[in-house]
């Protein structure tokens, strides 16, 4: 009985070969089924935003923080008109803070619209040229 060259040399090698085979096989079919998952990878994306968001807010409130400490110690040094404004804010922490958070909310939402602008400008005048 003659063999063909790279074929199996015996029903063992034939089953492993198979089993091989399938594994092979299943690792692909579980990569195109992670591709074709649409919700999956929106799910993932949007806890990746979530976080992104998160980080963010945490930053801002460290410069916050930063800045209100760099405005008090130049309001030490200032005039008294100035030094009155800081101390009702040093009283009054929580106004300050959401103060600095909202104006840092409205950076964030400049910036994604304009963004997105960017981003619809670019496929309209890719509609255009089609």
């Amino acid at each position: 009985m003659t063999e063909a060259t790279g074929g199996a040399k015996g029903p063992d090698e034939l089953r492993q070969q198979i089993e091989r085979t399938r594994s092979e096989l299943g690792n692909t079919v579980e990569e195109l089924a992670g591709k074709a998952d649409v919700k999956g990878r929106a799910r993932a994306r949007a806890a990746d935003l979530r976080d992104k968001a998160g980080a963010m807010t945490v930053q801002l409130r460290s410069s916050a923080a930063q800045a209100g400490h760099t405005v008090h110690d130049k309001a030490t040094h200032a005039g008294p008109p100035v030094r009155g404004v800081v101390q009702a804010g040093m009283r009054h922490p929580k106004p300050v803070l959401v103060a600095g958070a909202a104006a840092g909310a409205a950076v964030v939402a400049v910036e994604v619209v304009r963004r997105r602008q960017q981003v619809t400008r670019g496929h309209r005048w890719q509609r255009w040229y089609r």
